[in-house]
């Protein structure tokens, strides 16, 4: 068999597999911090669909379950306008459509297609941590919920390292 033909063959299947979709990560490793963050946002949700923005007041106390160290629960209406987000609340009242991650990831348009499409699911970027101006790598999970009346999500991430 000739050489050039093998080596061809074998850079194609190992480029049609970096390239391929099906292979990205669509979830954190799992871990403690993932099912946390995963169960944090469900209640979370049910308590958004439940109270609507007045379970928004309990979300922003510093040392609750709802927020403490570098875990806080953020939400958006489906047009990307930032309703809560007690860690960085100068976000309150703006609008993150077509903001890029330290990557150039459409992060914020992703999360709200994933609550859209999916109604919860995962999502990876780099965003910095509370007091931090670098990035990290954070994982977050948003679950798509009501409030009062209007199409929302809810989600709360974490950084692995």
């Amino acid at each position: 068999m000739d050489t050039k033909a093998v080596l061809f063959g074998l850079a194609f299947a190992v480029s049609v597999t970096a390239a391929s979709p099906g292979f990205s990560q669509q979830a954190p490793p799992p871990s403690e911090r993932a099912k946390q963050t995963e169960a944090l946002v469900n209640r979370a949700a049910a308590l958004v669909d439940k109270n609507g923005k007045a379970a928004f007041s309990e979300f922003r106390k510093k040392d609750s379950e709802w927020f403490h160290d570098d875990a806080y629960l953020f939400s958006y209406d489906m047009n990307a306008n930032v309703l809560l987000n007690p860690a960085f609340p100068k976000r309150e009242g703006t609008n993150v459509h077509g903001q890029r991650d330290a990557k150039g990831k459409l992060f914020h348009d992703e999360i709200i297609k994933t609550a859209e499409t999916m109604g919860s699911g995962w999502v990876d970027y780099m965003f910095p941590k509370p007091g931090q101006a670098e990035p990290s790598q954070k994982w977050t999970f948003v679950r798509k919920v009501t409030i009062d009346g209007t199409p929302g999500l809810i989600g709360s991430g974490f950084y692995p390292e």
